[in-house]
């Protein structure tokens, strides 16, 4: 049963009743107000706010509601009263309520993706950093697509598998896993894999990777080994007539080495090593780094969540033989890496450490010219930022996955008297709400 309420944005405040109005799987009709950071919109019933999924900005929708907090709901848009002129019938058929959760944005094209991405990241900067419309308009805040259109880009897979066997993908905030028979964002090379649709009866996730150097490699994770997202660290054997990778018998898991091209270099890397999964993303990343921080001959830098090094061997590049750049990593597979494709470059040094705890216990000292920060999606942190301001660097380029973590830590900047001096934003995971950005923080003058 749909539910005529007042559904308009604007429409009342919240009131102490509104959990004995609104029920789990209740349908109401309302209107759909600006984006949000999540991948849905904001919409509010009789004065709540309900974050939809599905939805554009400006439409008429009618929402089943599939969650209900203490102060707002979240809603699935399941019939388009009035459509967006920015809607489109998402190409995977599986990007739909109570389908798949990987994908939130298909229903929008291609150009509308990017401005709700950019609109997403100026409501950050605004509210978590502190910027003022007119210091974000200075900034000309715009997220950029990269080459190769919005499908087939994603180059490593994690399947989540059922409890029957069957590969597949996850709903939204759900550990249910929705069968596929394919993934469109996924790369070319990984869609012609044979893991869908077949049984998988003893692991819990398949992990699949097509790597800039032509590598394609499959990796089960056995049941009950728990590993971070998007990554498998335990090869197995590959499915019937694919690629093999089988565990020695006695020894454990087998490292599978894999080749990627990048900052003008090869690297080798374990399958279930960190890697952008965009193939264009580490180039637009090095490139971007290296333009707002224009690193000068003899210049010292340090590289923070260095991960491989890929920073570090740009910065390198720039630099020069004679000059010290650190790299700081703390995920023991990042550091072997990082050492072992930075061999080559004399003057970089790898540091196993968490970052705050090197900067804290000085593992890595200033002076300190050029800063790279990559943190993961929590953010670099006060501490960290507090630190680098310590070590008075002429320049630090951040390099951001999560907008509100950057947001918090350009405030902290702020508070400390550096500007954040260039922003660019990049749609390193078209069809998702993920968006990279790249920052400038310079120090105060005078």
């Amino acid at each position: 049963m749909t539910t005529a309420r007042a559904g308009s944005a604007g429409s009342g405040d919240a009131g102490p009743e509104w959990r004995s109005g609104l029920e789990e799987a209740e349908r109401v009709e309302l209107t759909v107000d600006a984006v949000a950071p999540g991948g849905h919109c904001v919409a509010r019933v009789d004065g709540q706010v309900v974050f939809v999924r599905h939805a554009l900005p400006g439409e008429r929708v009618v929402a089943e509601v599939t969650e209900l907090h203490r102060g707002f709901a979240r809603a699935d848009a399941v019939e388009i009263l009035a459509a967006s002129p920015d809607r489109v019938t998402p190409p995977c058929p599986y990007a739909r309520p109570g389908g798949c959760g990987g994908c939130d944005l298909q229903h929008v094209t291609p150009a509308a993706q990017l401005d709700w991405k950019t609109a997403v990241v100026r409501e950050q900067l605004t509210r978590l950093g502190g910027l003022t419309d007119a210091e974000i308009d200075g900034l000309r805040v715009a997220v950029r697509a990269l080459p190769g259109g919005p499908l087939g880009w994603r180059s490593r897979v994690r399947y989540a598998v059922d409890a029957a066997g069957r590969a597949g993908l996850l709903k939204h905030r759900s550990h249910e896993v929705v069968p596929i028979d394919r993934c469109l964002i996924a790369h070319p090379a990984i869609q012609e894999l044979p893991v869908l649709g077949q049984r998988w009866p003893t692991a819990e996730a398949v992990a699949t990777v097509a790597s800039t150097g032509g590598d394609v490699v499959v990796t089960t994770l056995p049941d009950g080994v728990s590993t971070r997202p998007d990554v498998a660290a335990h090869p197995a054997a590959a499915p019937p007539d694919g690629p093999a990778h089988p565990a020695a018998p006695g020894d454990g898991p087998v490292p599978v080495p894999v080749r990627e091209t990048a900052a003008g270099r090869d690297w080798t890397l374990p399958a279930g090593g960190f890697w952008q999964v965009h193939p264009a993303a580490a180039d637009t990343l090095v490139d971007a780094v290296l333009d707002l921080l224009d690193p000068q001959p003899g210049e010292s830098a340090w590289d923070l969540y260095g991960g491989a090094g890929l920073f570090a061997a740009a910065l390198a590049g720039r630099v020069g033989p004679q000059a010290r750049v650190t790299v700081v990593e703390s995920a023991a597979e990042g550091v072997a890496a990082a050492r072992r494709n930075l061999a080559d470059l004399a003057g970089v040094e790898v540091v196993a450490a968490r970052v705050e705890t090197a900067l804290a216990r000085r593992r890595v000292t200033g002076p300190v010219d050029l800063v790279v920060l990559d943190p993961p999606r929590t953010g670099a942190g006060a501490a960290v930022v507090r630190h680098l301001v310590a070590a008075t660097p002429r320049a630090v380029a951040y390099v951001a996955c999560d907008p509100a973590a950057f947001a918090r830590d350009v405030r902290t900047f702020g508070q400390a008297g550096w500007r954040l001096a260039a922003l660019r934003g990049y749609d390193l995971f078209p069809m998702t709400r993920h968006v990279e950005l790249v920052g400038l923080f310079l120090p105060p003058t005078g």
